[in-house]
């Protein structure tokens, strides 16, 4: 259901300090060649700078200008060369250094700078290489051409065209209240009759631009994407220690939770930088007291649910996971109404500094519905979208209700939600492909956040860091 855009352009620049000089009678002579991965074995060769001689401190006039896509974890590597030869192949040529990263982590970083790691048993980090990213558009133009076409309107749908004219944008912001611009609206059709002039003027008194920010303007402004998970522990799961149970871990350390887990914190988790994720569980009996919980910590630390990186997370499921008693019934409300009272504080600032993202991993129908309805309708108008991942074989046709494509979600009291902010895929759609998994639940993602901020007038923190048009 996402709309489709012109892909969001990224713009690099590269610079190094302190390369290692490994010519004997001068400097040396660095290149810098950037590779791609977005499949997660294959690399390729993306381009290259240009080569300056005899320089420890290059700064590369050669920018990188890359597709940027949120929902995809790309993987960059920055390799310096010494060249030595004329030849194109760099193999031949003396290795200095690489950086890895991704492009997630330049954007939201803006700018970053690391020690290059080398290959071989020369010393690692010998010299540094800064790689800074800046958002382009090439879409706002002031003399790009308008066509405005005025109709005649009809209820019934058949509208006739009364005229067009054809203006660059520069041209209509000329009018003024005083003195309005004005343009002739001509039908072609009528062009034939003789005495016809045109079928009517348009006068513009005033004509303003309202530029809205992208995601990358609020992710370059500052504005931090913070994740949430929650996972469900119901006895419909079946006995985790069973090979037919949604929480049996496989010999190769993997089950449909852990895979959709992997798959969806490894994109988001680019936009935290303290990279600290706060887990729950819901539907369990818990220790000490045995009693069912829909919003307990896997870490069973209320005080601090955090778990560090996306690794974290696995680890604090893995040691969970024999501790607990599956259980029911399947709630989703108190998740949902714990993370929007995060996200109703993050609103209170008045600024585009926090955005909440709940991933909610389940495997059967809510038993809840009504109070999920109603905590969904209300967490539209915060900052905050939920994804649904959907595993195992049950009837899903309760959470495509609550992903509303077609029409807004309702509450049971009437209330029309502000916003589409659910996202629900079945993991069976995907046979395990993970990265196809992030991409179809993380593809509405940046149209939640920009169009929240936007429909709130909210500024990132840092509005300095906004790219302006190019």
């Amino acid at each position: 259901s996402r709309p489709l855009h012109i892909a969001t352009k990224v713009e690099l620049t590269i610079s190094c300090e302190n390369l290692m000089d490994m010519d004997i009678f001068s400097k040396s002579d660095p290149l810098c060649a950037l590779y791609i991965n977005t499949s997660g074995s294959q690399w390729y060769e993306f381009g290259r700078t240009e080569m300056i001689l005899n320089c420890l401190n290059p700064k590369f006039a050669k920018k990188f200008i890359i597709d940027y896509y949120f929902e995809m974890v790309q993987r960059l590597k920055f390799c310096v060369y010494d060249i030595d030869n004329n030849t194109y192949d760099l193999s031949d040529d003396d290795f200095l250094g690489e950086l890895e990263c991704t492009l997630g982590q330049v954007v939201s970083n803006r700018q970053m700078t690391r020690q290059l790691l080398l290959k071989d048993k020369r010393p690692a980090g010998h010299g540094t290489i800064t790689v800074s990213g800046r958002f382009v558009s090439f879409r706002d133009n002031l003399f790009f051409c308008l066509q405005v076409d005025c109709y005649d309107h009809h209820f019934s749908g058949s509208h006739d065209l009364i005229g067009s004219f054809k203006a660059t944008l520069a041209e209509m912001q000329m009018g003024t209240h005083i003195s309005p611009v004005e343009f002739e609206c001509i039908n072609p059709k009528k062009l034939k009759k003789k005495n016809y002039k045109n079928s009517g003027v348009i006068c513009i008194k005033q004509c303003q631009v309202v530029k809205e920010l992208t995601f990358l303007d609020y992710i370059m402004g500052g504005c931090q994407i913070n994740f949430t998970i929650a996972i469900d522990f119901t006895g419909s799961n079946g006995d985790p220690s069973t090979p037919q149970s949604l929480h049996y871990i496989n010999p190769e350390g993997y089950n449909e939770y852990l895979t959709a887990i992997w798959a969806v914190g490894n994109v988001i988790q680019d936009y935290d930088s303290n990279k600290m994720f706060p887990v729950f569980g819901f539907g369990a009996q818990v220790p000490p007291s045995w009693q069912v919980s829909h919003q307990f910590p896997v870490n069973f630390n209320p005080a601090n649910p955090f778990c560090a990186g996306i690794e974290g997370v696995v680890h604090a499921y893995r040691q969970c996971l024999p501790q607990l008693k599956l259980w029911g019934p399947t709630n989703f409300a108190p998740i949902i109404n714990h993370v929007a009272c995060f996200a109703k504080q993050a609103l209170r600032q008045n600024m585009a500094s926090q955005y909440f993202v709940l991933l909610i991993i389940t495997d059967g129908v809510i038993t809840d519905m009504d109070q999920t309805r109603t905590a969904i309708v209300e967490a539209s108008r915060l900052p905050m979208s939920i994804i649904i991942v959907g595993v195992g074989g049950a009837d899903f046709s309760a959470m495509e209700f609550l992903d509303s494509d077609d029409k807004l979600l309702c509450s049971p009291n009437g209330d029309v939600a502000s916003r589409d902010i659910v996202q629900f895929v079945p993991f069976r759609d995907f046979q395990g492909n993970s990265v196809a998994l992030a991409q179809s639940v993380l593809a509405e993602l940046p149209d939640q956040v920009s169009s929240f901020f936007n429909s709130y007038k909210l500024k990132p923190p840092n509005m300095l860091n906004v790219s302006g048009p190019s």
